[in-house]
């Protein structure tokens, strides 16, 4: 786990405040399947780089959920599949991207001989790029753009504010998980000064469920299964469910945590089926086990209490080993 002193996180700071100012024309991107922190604060970087009169572009491969366009500059945010890969970046910033796989096929617009700052808050990130700034103990990438933003005496305005909220909320699920620090919540209260839309954000971001997320959930929920103690339970959509649910991978958002939510339950687990023998699988956790450990052994990644990876494969005999590999960390 990357852990670093104040001290190392102030230089680290400077050292992205100095990358900023020496570029000019730079390449803003986050993580495949851009969840609310990605996508505040790829717009959110965009907004820093418009006060710095610089040159940016933000593109993500795939799209950003529809619930996230409201937010200020999301919608400016490109689809990497629609963008020609003869046009290259000589300055890159990666936010919220734990390793660099999680970019996908934008890593084709990166120059021959490009620079990259590595901004992000999972303790799993491997520090790819030349210049890092990664803060662990921070509950979003969002939180770092804040204190970045601070480095570069910049004034935040509503529209930065409603974005650092938006991050702020999607990743400690309303302030309700533990990396809700008192930091935190302070930057919370000074957002909400700046103008922040705190209860319009709460329910557009956490309350707000589409006909088809309901629909999924109904037929989601005959697949709930518990391990023989009932501290593992799980959720499996097949793609055939899916289909005929007519849902969107964007939701499936949220579905893992009806597992993880039964009284006694240590470990939710959502099994989404991408093909034949191939899944998708979300973890979430009460807190006795870390689930980033688990994702990374099998190539995946996250947090403590939320994280994922692909395996394929048999769906028992995945089911199987998951639950082997949670057992150890529970016994």
């Amino acid at each position: 786990m990357i852990k670093g002193t104040v001290q190392e996180y102030h230089s680290q700071l400077q050292q992205a405040a100095e990358f900023l100012h020496s570029h000019d024309n730079f390449l803003v991107v986050a993580h495949v399947q851009p969840d609310g922190d990605a996508a505040a604060s790829t717009a959110a970087m965009g907004w820093m780089l418009q006060q710095l009169d610089k040159r940016y572009t933000m593109i993500n491969e795939g799209s950003i959920p529809s619930k996230f366009h409201f937010l200020p500059g999301v919608g400016e945010i490109k689809e990497g599949s629609t963008e020609e890969a003869s046009c290259t970046f000589p300055a890159i910033i990666t936010v919220d991207c734990a390793d660099f796989s999680r970019i996908g096929k934008v890593s084709a617009l990166f120059g021959e001989s490009y620079e990259l700052l590595n901004i992000d808050h999972h303790p799993t990130n491997d520090c790819f790029g030349s210049v890092h700034l990664i803060q662990p103990d921070a509950a979003a990438t969002v939180e770092i753009l804040y204190d970045l933003a601070i480095q570069l005496k910049i004034q935040p305005d509503r529209d930065f504010a409603n974005l650092i909220y938006a991050g702020l909320l999607t990743d400690t699920g309303g302030f309700r998980y533990s990396s809700t620090s008192p930091k935190v919540m302070r930057m919370a209260s000074e957002l909400l000064d700046l103008g922040a839309q705190g209860p319009e954000l709460a329910e557009r971001l956490l309350e707000r469920m589409s006909y088809e997320q309901m629909v999924v959930l109904q037929m989601a929920l005959p697949t709930l299964a518990f391990s023989p103690d009932r501290k593992v339970a799980w959720l499996i959509a097949t793609t055939n469910l899916i289909e005929a649910s007519k849902a969107t991978v964007e939701d499936l958002d949220g579905l893992v945590n009806y597992p993880r939510n039964i009284e006694g339950v240590e470990v939710g687990i959502l099994f989404k089926q991408r093909g034949p023998n191939l899944f998708k699988v979300s973890l979430r956790s009460a807190g006795k086990v870390d689930v980033a450990q688990i994702a990374k052994q099998y190539g995946g990644g996250g947090h403590v209490r939320a994280s994922g990876l692909t395996l394929e494969g048999d769906i028992k005999e995945i089911i199987a080993k998951l639950l082997e590999e949670v057992g150890k960390r529970l016994a």
